[in-house]
């Protein structure tokens, strides 16, 4: 029996996670849990699952879900002291790391400190202090299995060894995009993009800051980076390809010109019940791929000029430093004046370079330098927001 601390619980990867717990409860239990605000999806999960600890994110939302909860056995918690401490719980063997952004930084930290198992379903986290991240993984023996379906199957398309995936003899990691909801528009056209229509993707049921970066194909940027610091590459020795369809959810490219892809349909139940269960697999009910029925596979470059986030990206990684992190929060800012339809969406990545080029980069020591960076870098965002200086 595994024992699962989830942060995150109530958004999409969350509640994929929550699907796999009940239908495998001779393998898994729900020991803790985390949201921000979502009470009344909290307070379900609590009768649901009883878990033994959950933290919420204001005190407000707290006392709101002792009163749903009343009569419960389980401790209702806030605060970021309280997240970082289910996360290294005793009794919790893997930490489903799936806050959005970088709030989730300071509890997988913590997880990684306490030795669990993580499983990494916050891109930030690796974005904003990847080399002080890996370190730690390193020196506190942690596994590390990334869930984002990119990265899991590049994982599952590696070698195999006792401690984890290697990178042997490899030529070039292929990264698929499914080119979001406007792959085909013109730029005309994006002018006048809405919130609601970036938010409605093709093929994945996701948030909607998630939603908005991959329509904007900034989350492709931010996965580089990702891919760039769990598999030791560089964005040189990365290929990112646009696939509409969502089936192959990337490849690995071999010395001897093998190619290995991992594919299934577009659901994360697959990711995250490999990486519960690695180095095992168990069922998940979703419907097996119809190759037939699919019929045709499509491949074609990004366009840089339309979705300039994804060569940002690749800039930041190389500029190196809080580079990544000054990325991450300007991003951050921009969907969420996006949102509030303060900007457009074009202004996203016109923001976003503006910010990037307009901040100090320095050398990333500590975390405390990375929280810096973030702050500092939200200031001058909205300031850049505020005054249209993009």
């Amino acid at each position: 029996m595994q024992g699962i601390c989830l942060l995150g619980a109530t958004g999409s990867i969350g509640q994929s996670t929550l699907d796999v717990i009940a239908q495998h409860p001779d393998q898994f239990k729900l020991v803790n849990a985390s949201a921000h605000s979502s009470v009344k999806k909290m307070a379900e999960i609590c009768h649901r699952f009883l878990p033994e600890r959950v933290v919420m994110g204001s005190a407000e939302a707290c006392d709101e879900l002792r009163e749903l909860c009343s009569g419960l056995d389980v401790s209702i918690e806030w605060g970021d002291q309280a997240l970082e401490s289910i996360a290294a719980q005793d009794g919790v063997d893997q930490v489903m790391a799936a806050i959005m952004g970088f709030a989730g930084l300071k509890p997988t930290l913590s997880a990684i400190r306490a030795g669990k198992r993580i499983l990494l379903a916050n891109k930030e986290s690796l974005v904003t202090a990847g080399q002080l991240f890996m370190n730690e993984v390193k020196k506190h023996g942690a596994v590390l299995l990334p869930i984002d379906s990119e990265h899991n199957a590049i994982y599952q398309s590696l070698p195999q060894t006792a401690t984890g995936a290697v990178k042997k003899d490899v030529a070039k990691i292929i990264l698929t995009a499914s080119g979001g909801p406007f792959r085909s528009w013109s730029l005309e056209d994006m002018k006048s993009v809405t919130p609601e229509q970036a938010c409605n993707h093709p093929n994945w049921s996701m948030g909607q800051k998630i939603s908005i970066d991959s329509a904007s194909l900034m989350n492709k940027g931010l996965e580089l980076i990702e891919a760039c610091w769990l598999f030791d590459v560089t964005p040189d020795d990365v290929e990112v390809v646009v696939h509409p369809e969502s089936i192959v959810h990337s490849m690995v490219s071999y010395l001897d010109g093998s190619v290995i892809a991992q594919m299934g349909n577009p659901d994360m139940k697959i990711p995250i019940a490999y990486g519960m269960t690695w180095p095992n697999r168990v069922t998940t009910q979703v419907p097996p791929l119809n190759l037939v029925e699919i019929g045709c596979l499509n491949f074609e470059a990004p366009d840089l000029q339309r979705f300039p986030n994804l060569d940002l990206a690749a800039k930041a990684w190389y500029l190196g430093g809080t580079a990544m992190a000054i990325l991450n929060a300007a991003n951050e800012v921009a969907v969420a004046a996006f949102l509030q339809k303060k900007i457009g969406f074009l202004d996203i990545a016109r923001v976003n370079e503006r910010v990037l080029f307009g901040m100090n980069i320095d050398p990333v020591e500590s975390l405390n330098v990375v929280f810096q960076a973030d702050l500092s870098t939200r200031e001058f965002a909205h300031h850049v927001i505020a005054q249209g200086d993009f």
